[in-house]
């Protein structure tokens, strides 16, 4: 029974660290920032890792994107730019109880890298600025270029923060640390 409760309780401070980390994540999107280079990607693949009710680990980035478009502006791209932070929750889910810098690296890479083919496609099919052959989209994919490097520098500045600082919590409040899921024998 006190392992139980010891249990809760160090799920409910996990939950609430990640929830402030990701709510504050939020909140920085809509101050001035080059373009792209925000801590939206990183929160995803954070909420995907830390939370274990996977309805959740999807429902706040959309609640945080949505908010913080509310101020930012409303666009076409919308459902294409929320498909995309989906996957990337979906990706952060691969690093639950499995972090390491290679997979954390990885991750970061495969969320940047989606975000930059599934938006750019989905502008050069919604909007007319390159032509709609595959030479435009190739030209659209080279002109986002700058754009993807910005996407993985922020994501790689602000996963490391968040991963380190729930780790650096993790490790002056032992409270939040998970119990180990297998005893030893």
């Amino acid at each position: 029974m006190l392992q139980e409760k010891s249990s809760a309780h160090a799920f409910l401070l996990r939950a609430v660290l990640a929830a402030v980390m990701i709510t504050l994540a939020a909140v920085l999107r809509i101050v001035p920032h080059p373009w792209n280079f925000t801590p939206i990607g990183a929160m995803a693949l954070f909420s995907g890792a830390m939370f274990r009710d996977r309805r959740i680990a999807f429902l706040f980035p959309l609640v945080a994107l949505f908010a913080g478009d509310i101020f930012v502006g409303l666009h076409r791209l919308i459902p294409v730019v929320y498909a995309s932070f989906l996957l990337s929750v979906l990706i952060g889910t691969w690093l639950a109880n499995r972090r390491s810098i290679l997979r954390i690296g990885g991750a970061i890479f495969l969320g940047a890298l989606q975000f930059f083919l599934v938006t750019n496609f989905a502008a050069w099919q919604l909007f007319g600025t390159y032509p709609h052959t595959p030479a435009g989209l190739v030209t659209c994919y080279l002109a986002g270029l700058p754009l993807f490097g910005n996407t993985l520098a922020g994501d790689t500045l602000y996963t490391t923060l968040f991963f380190g600082i729930f780790a650096l919590a993790e490790r002056l409040l032992p409270a939040l640390s998970e119990p180990a899921r297998y005893a030893a024998h």
